[in-house]
């Protein structure tokens, strides 16, 4: 299962980057610093997902740690890309992503 999830990692970003959502430039330090849930208050939601979510889950799984079982990315998605030309894209990667962490995947 832990494959399926890197899998799913990986695929996130494959999107994020046709989306034209990657960013090749990292952010400031202070901005991943915020308490925030998904950081709202110093980043947009896909530099999140690019500079908070996949490099945590990876490092989880990477480190066999145990993943979050009460996890709901996707509906974020809908808030941040309405009208997004990929939105439905973005949505189904992230709930594909969400419905395989809170089943158990380790």
């Amino acid at each position: 299962m832990s494959q399926a999830v890197l899998q799913h990692l990986a695929e996130l970003e494959q999107q994020l980057k046709q989306s034209h959502l990657w960013q090749t430039e990292p952010v400031d330090s202070q901005a991943l610093a915020s308490v925030q849930p998904f950081c709202c208050d110093t980043l947009r939601f896909e530099q999140w997902l690019q500079f908070v979510f996949i490099p945590k889950i990876h490092e989880m799984v990477v480190n066999r740690q145990p993943l979050p079982t009460n996890i709901a990315i996707s509906p974020m998605c809908d808030i941040a890309f309405t009208g997004h030309p990929r939105q439905q894209a973005l949505f189904n990667c992230l709930n594909k992503l969400d419905v395989l962490i809170a089943n158990g995947a380790q």
